[in-house]
């Protein structure tokens, strides 16, 4: 089959030429367009979340030999966490050339997060499906960069590095209480309240407790 034009040049964008276009096509399917009447991108998802577990694990023992299972554990979630996924969604424009049903078109779905996150996995595994394991490391170790290069750093997350603040001075646990939930159930924003055991609190606001609870931690770091 040939690939619509938008599809065409999101094929150079990620610098993969399909011999199998029909694996693009159906990677950015989402199940609202899909409707039943032909394949939607859930399977690839579920399968190119293990081709990028397998490719990112493999990484990290290369690159650190002396790194423990603790270590090792939280960097390999900073990189395939669905926040990895979404952004490197992002940077190559990726919900641009999602095929959505109208409501998810309309309620903005382009931009979030979940349905980027599951479009970059099953692209991963279009890819792999296509050209085999090398071709999919060489998507994702090129589309990732120094994300993979900085993973050290950046899996000390907001929340860790201020329960570490608080321990290192004797506190209890920094507490996260929802303070406000606003938006319909497909498109929700939650404003959260990280606390010290002193009183001093930060609130962050983002689309899933996860993410908010993160916001409010690095809110409240940058105010210490």
């Amino acid at each position: 089959m040939k690939l619509s034009a938008d599809l065409a040049a999101f094929q150079d964008r990620i610098g993969h030429d399909f011999a199998d276009p029909d694996l693009l096509v159906r990677a950015m399917t989402h199940s609202s367009f899909a409707g039943g009447a032909r394949p939607s991108n859930e399977r690839l998802e579920f399968l190119g979340d293990r081709v990028l577990g397998l490719v990112m694990a493999q990484r990290l023992m290369a690159d650190d030999r002396d790194a423990a299972e603790g270590q090792l554990a939280p960097r390999f979630n900073a990189l395939v966490r669905k926040e990895a996924c979404a952004d490197v969604a992002g940077q190559i424009d990726l919900g641009a050339v999602l095929k959505l049903g109208r409501s998810e078109r309309m309620s903005g779905g382009r931009r979030k997060a979940a349905l980027l996150a599951d479009g970059m996995e099953a692209l991963i595994a279009a890819v792999y499906l296509d050209a085999g394991l090398e071709a999919a490391r060489d998507l994702i170790l090129r589309l990732w960069g120094d994300r993979v290069d900085g993973v050290a750093e950046d899996a000390r997350d907001a929340k860790t590095t201020l329960q570490e603040w608080a321990q290192g001075r004797k506190m209890a646990p920094p507490s996260y209480a929802v303070v406000d939930r606003t938006g319909p159930d497909h498109a929700p924003c939650f404003v959260i309240e990280a606390k010290l055991q002193d009183g001093r609190a930060a609130r962050g606001e983002a689309t899933s407790k996860r993410a908010a609870e993160q916001a409010a931690a690095q809110a409240l770091l940058d105010d210490l």
